[in-house]
């Protein structure tokens, strides 16, 4: 029987154009057929074909497949698990870092034969005559050391089986085409990485310059999403009782995941523990997290699980988010990712810079609402302040001029609060201000307003109000004081003044005949 030609590249031309594709890079789909026929033409096999690893599934799928029509019909997209695999890259196969399985040494049987191919092939002469049951299979590694896939080989040109020097250029050939591997998947991986920060960037730009809380979570959800391939993503933020209020969310519905019931940040504080801490986020497997939280019911269960090792299957990731003094005043929660992987160092590195910028965004936009809150607020009363107070009284002097309206205004104060001071000190005294304060506050009617305007003094306009509706504003007032007294003035425009001025001043007249008779409420004569 006549032996076939030799290849026409040889083995040496073959490393060297697989060194080429790995300085190349590229995408892995486009990569994989290179590397398969560059073997084939080097080495001289009809048939390579190449499982790539499936983290996601634990499992090896036939991508690519250089050979026959039917070879590529049989094998294209057939998965094997990783112990029919085990099975076969086992040491009684091992020679030269190859697996070489000959005919009748495995039980194909024991594996799903339909991931096998059996060509038809013309047997040569002699013991080393390749025989059409014969297998050869070459681990492609990481550097690290696991695998990234399995490169097979069949249907030799020489119709011999190979000798050791073959198998060391085919293993040498395969560790180059597993560099070029890891090579583009680490690049697609710094691809995915570079698109999360210009996709963080480009959150950040679309921010308003004085942002609300609830537009800057559903920029950040979304952003997490189109970046980092998270389906569902939650943000809540924490209420003054603890509660974790939801506020925007993608994936998942805002009003749903608030009908499942009130949650308290005690509820999932055993989640945010140092040992599950990676990059500032906190990934807890399934059963891990529900042993740690203290709801019976687990509100969620993912879809997007795999199986293996590197696998999403059920987990938890939460990212809390801090204001400057490192208290948690929110959660980021992720979940159903798409690849159904758990998340790389570098993808939860950017969940933690999302979470960083939503957190700054959120104390930056409250700062900004409490400076524009005490341009006309008391900070200690959070009632409105004299400049509110003016404002508004000049406002209302003009309107009941203008429409032939009537309002009231009740100066007051408290009694004895330098003694108050002087005896208890000024936190007693403060304590005192803000009760006060409460108090004028759940006694006023509706479209009534209440004003700090000074030390212990505080105003009080009354819409449309006359003596009577002023006095049970005081009664009200007085009746729900416990330990405190207080004394009011009562004017009334346009009755006693026309102008702010004389109107303040009248009122104010009155508030110290009420201290001065000892009545405590005293109305213009």
């Amino acid at each position: 029987m006549a032996t076939p030609s030799l290849p026409p590249i040889s083995p040496l031309r073959g490393l060297l154009e697989v060194t080429k594709l790995v300085r190349a890079g590229g995408d892995l789909l486009e990569l994989l057929p290179a590397i398969a026929q560059t073997v084939s033409e080097s080495l001289g096999y009809e048939a390579v074909v190449i499982n790539v690893y499936r983290p996601a599934w634990d499992d090896f799928c036939v991508t690519t497949v250089h050979g026959s029509d039917a070879a590529r019909r049989q094998l294209l997209g057939q998965v094997r698990d990783v112990g029919d695999w085990q099975r076969l890259l086992d040491e009684r196969f091992s020679r030269c870092g190859a697996y070489v399985v000959q005919a009748g040494e495995f039980d194909w049987a024991a594996v799903d034969d339909r991931s096998s191919y059996i060509p038809t092939l013309e047997v040569a002469d002699g013991a080393d005559a390749w025989q059409p049951e014969d297998a050869l299979f070459v681990p492609m590694r990481h550097t690290d050391g696991h695998l990234l896939g399995i490169l097979s080989v069949d249907e030799p040109v020489s119709r011999r089986r190979p000798t050791d020097e073959e198998l060391e250029v085919l293993v040498a050939l395969a560790d180059h085409a597993a560099l070029a591997m890891q090579s583009a998947q680490e690049a697609a991986g710094a691809t995915r990485h570079k698109v999360a920060l210009e996709r963080l960037l480009e959150v950040s730009s679309r921010l308003p310059a004085e942002p609300v809380a609830d537009e800057i979570l559903r920029a950040v959800c979304a952003g997490v999403r189109d970046a980092l391939g998270f389906q569902n993503v939650l943000a809540v933020l924490r209420d003054g009782h603890g509660r974790l209020d939801p506020r925007a969310a993608v994936g998942w519905s805002v009003e749903e995941m608030g009908r499942a019931g009130p949650v308290f940040l005690r509820d999932i504080e055993g989640l945010i523990d140092p040992e599950f801490e990676i990059e500032g986020c906190y990934l807890l497997p399934s059963a891990e997290a529900q042993r740690r939280i203290s709801q019976v019911r687990q509100p969620y269960s993912s879809a997007l699980n795999g199986r293996g090792p590197w696998a999403w299957d059920h987990h938890w990731l939460l990212v809390p988010l801090h204001d400057s003094l490192g208290e948690v005043i929110g959660v980021l929660w992720a979940d159903e990712p798409e690849d159904r992987l758990l998340p790389s160092h570098d993808t939860l590195q950017a969940l933690r810079v999302f979470a960083n910028q939503a957190a700054a965004a959120i104390v930056t936009s409250a700062h900004l609402r409490e400076l524009r809150f005490l341009a006309d607020h008391d900070p200690l009363t959070r009632l409105m302040n004299r400049r509110a107070f003016v404002e508004r009284l000049e406002g209302e002097v003009a309107r009941a001029l203008r429409y032939q309206r009537s309002f009231g205004l009740i100066v007051c104060d408290l009694d004895d609060f330098k003694e108050l001071n002087d005896r208890l000190g000024h936190p007693a005294g403060d304590e005192a201000l803000q009760v006060f304060a409460r108090t004028l506050q759940s006694a006023l009617r509706r479209g009534d307003e209440a004003f700090r305007i000074g030390g212990d003094e505080f105003a009080l306009l009354l819409a449309e109000a006359s003596d009577d509706d002023a006095r049970e504003v005081v009664r009200r007032v007085t009746e729900q004081l416990d330990g405190i007294r207080a004394s009011f003035g009562v004017a009334s425009c346009p009755d006693h003044a026309r102008d702010t001025q004389t109107l303040f001043r009248l009122a104010d007249m009155a508030l110290y005949e009420a201290k001065r008779n000892g009545t405590g409420l005293q109305f213009v004569a």
